[in-house]
């Protein structure tokens, strides 16, 4: 609201030198960043260019994360028989072929299959069978059944 008044009024009287100094504060400010930023404009280009090399560098980095976690993925899907992502091939692809999986990844993703295959052998089987609660087992056995020949009494009338 203030801006609309000020430029309404402001203006027409700024011309007979009775508005406010708007004007003034517009030509004090420096049309060159360099110094606006107190630098000579050859600092000034070479810190641009600094940072422009450091935003590419960040890129870079942050493409070759990405693609290490989509070489993961994709570890992980073959693995467990997922489907594949077009997604993750794509971006292995844009970071180039000397994407690897970092080594602590491989060493959990490793662990983890150690881990799966006790469990699916035998005798991990075996070893669950012993960790189990016997009686709370033989309690859902049993609310099954009673289960199972209630619904039986409900839909035979011979039972």
């Amino acid at each position: 609201m203030a801006f609309l008044i000020k430029s309404m009024i402001g203006n027409p009287l700024s011309g007979m030198g009775l508005g406010g100094g708007g004007d003034k504060e517009e030509e004090s400010t420096p049309s060159d960043p360099a110094k606006a930023a107190g630098m000579t404009r050859e600092e000034y280009e070479e810190y641009q260019k600094q940072l422009v090399e450091e935003k590419m560098e960040r890129d870079a980095d942050f493409l070759h994360k990405k693609a290490e976690r989509a070489t993961l993925r994709v570890c992980l899907r073959d693995k467990y028989r997922l489907p594949k992502s077009e997604q993750d091939e794509n971006m292995i692809e844009m970071a180039g072929d000397d994407v690897d999986v970092p080594e602590e990844l491989l060493k959990m993703v490793d662990e983890d299959a150690t881990e799966e295959e006790g469990k699916d052998s035998f005798m991990g089987q075996m070893q669950n069978l012993q960790n189990m609660d016997m009686d709370q087992l033989k309690e859902k056995a049993s609310a099954t059944v009673t289960e199972l020949k209630s619904k039986a009494e409900e839909k035979c009338s011979v039972m």
